[in-house]
């Protein structure tokens, strides 16, 4: 069995990010500052050649991997999109401020929602959720390329 490379990037600042906004499934795109730390990953990966690239189904995502493979010269690899690679969906508390977030529910209670494990927003997903949603794909999709020897790129 080959040793494989995964390498995963979280995409730049998206737009709400920056507003400090729940982001979740909402399809914002990369802020300035978040364009510019596509371009920074890119010129940090320029010593690895990608056999194949995998993203979410989010332009912020799929925007930071457009930028990285441009960068090291890398646009004709096959690229995969799908929405198992997702971010966290944080159900109703999505395109809220977290700072009045907080002061609607509680510091306490958003700090569950966020931090635990298995206790999900309303309408939206845990930690264990996500892993639960991600994970199958990963095995079915991905693990077997970097199994094989490949260099993988995860963009989400």
């Amino acid at each position: 069995m080959a040793n494989g490379t995964l390498i995963l990037v979280r995409h730049g600042q998206s737009q709400w990010n920056l507003e400090n906004r729940f982001t979740g499934w909402v399809d914002v795109p990369l802020s300035e500052l978040g364009i510019k730390e596509a371009q920074e990953a890119g010129e940090k990966l320029r010593g690895y050649t990608f056999d194949r690239a995998f993203t979410s189904a989010l332009i912020r995502a799929q925007e930071t991997l457009r930028i990285i493979l441009e960068i090291t010269g890398q646009t004709n690899i096959p690229i995969e999109r799908d929405q198992a690679l997702n971010e966290r969906h944080y159900g109703d508390l999505q395109g809220l401020n977290k700072a009045e977030t907080a002061k609607k529910f509680g510091d306490a209670q958003v700090h569950l929602w966020r931090r635990s494990y298995d206790i999900q927003p309303p309408n939206g997903e845990s930690l264990k959720n996500t892993g639960e949603r991600v994970m199958p794909y990963y095995r079915a999709r991905i693990e077997p390329f970097v199994l094989a020897g490949e260099t993988i790129i995860i963009s989400a």
